[in-house]
């Protein structure tokens, strides 16, 4: 009877498997793999239907005999296992206080972007994910980064095989979400972005970023203000000013750079605005034409907006932080203060 031979060959293997444990857990471990509710022995006992009528009586006797002999062998290894356990803690000072082990905690620009996100989901926008190794057509010619742009060069861009590169920046995501789905779209999207920059105090070859994008009919430029201005009296203080300096961005038409008032000194002039009384913030703009063609959206129908911004150099000027390497080196007496 096959059924027979496939219970003796369990057998054979669980109590071998048995005998060489040396821990609880593992013992559990076997318990649940031979008798669990979804072990072996569960699943011969179902397959006794498949048996012929006059050798059920046999291979049920041989199943109940193999269970408790199983079940036997599970005991008294437990009751080994735990009075050695027992054995090694008589060794021991259990009065001595124990091993403390410190809480966890978000690392510091985890939480900048979990805040920023926040922020913006109560605006109204959906926060994505994006790959973080792309093609060339998502990291620059959809973004109406031409062929010969200085960014597209080695010593600007890592470049992988068979033509890959790590995302430079999280631009593309607004290619992909507006490629995936039609106006109207408002979303955000918050990861990695590798360039290989030499590392010091203000550069780093990996850094966080975070992407905007708003499309829909009749998006103009105050609409991009407004959203930005909300985002900076929230996170920085209802008491910051803001201003929109001109400034160039190939898939963004026409472009700023946004500064906010010093949250630190008040626009008096300090240490953190290098006495300067404002900070540049972020980059943003109306989405080029050409962009919204790139993504089969006709720009005659659609408008929208665009901003990007820098979580490593948000979390340094929210908290007075000089040096961006600080973030990466994992020391505890620095990630302790957050």
């Amino acid at each position: 009877m096959k059924l027979l031979e496939k219970l003796k060959s369990i057998e054979k293997s669980a109590i071998k498997e048995i005998l060489e444990i040396n821990s609880l857990e593992g013992l559990e471990n076997s318990r649940v793999k031979y008798l669990g509710r979804k072990g072996e022995l569960t699943a011969a006992i179902k397959s006794i239907k498949n048996v012929a009528k006059k050798d059920k009586p046999k291979a049920g006797q041989f199943i109940n005999e193999m269970k408790k002999k199983i079940g036997s062998l599970l005991d008294e290894k437990e009751q080994g296992l735990r009075e050695k356990e027992m054995a090694s803690l008589e060794n021991h000072d259990i009065t001595l206080p124990g091993i403390e082990r410190e809480m966890g905690r978000k690392h510091p620009l985890i939480r900048t972007m979990e805040e920023i996100i926040d922020i913006f989901a109560r605006m109204g926008f959906k926060s994505v994910d994006s790959p973080e190794v792309e093609t060339e057509f998502y990291n620059f010619e959809a973004l109406n980064i031409p062929k010969n742009h200085p960014s597209r060069e080695t010593f600007h861009t890592f470049y992988v095989e068979n033509g890959m590169l790590l995302r430079s920046q999280t631009s593309t995501a607004q290619i992909r979400m507006m490629e995936k789905e039609k106006p109207p779209l408002q979303i955000v999207h918050a990861g990695k972005v590798y360039r290989p920059d030499a590392v010091d105090a203000s550069h780093s070859f990996m850094f966080y970023q975070m992407e905007g994008l708003m499309v829909d009919k009749g998006i103009v430029f105050s609409d991009l203000k407004g959203v930005l201005e909300k985002f900076a009296k929230e996170y920085f203080g209802e008491d910051v000013q803001m201003k929109f300096r001109p400034h160039y961005f190939p898939f963004t038409e026409p472009s700023a750079e946004i500064d906010i008032s010093c949250f630190i000194c008040g626009g008096k002039g300090c240490r953190v605005c290098s006495y300067k009384g404002w900070l540049e913030v972020l980059g943003a703009g109306m989405i080029n034409p050409r962009v919204l063609e790139f993504v089969k959206i006709d720009p005659k129908e659609y408008t929208g907006f665009a901003f990007g911004m820098g979580i490593d150099r948000i979390c340094m000027l929210k908290h007075g932080i000089d040096d961006i390497r600080l973030f990466y080196e994992n020391d505890v007496r620095f990630l302790r203060q957050f």
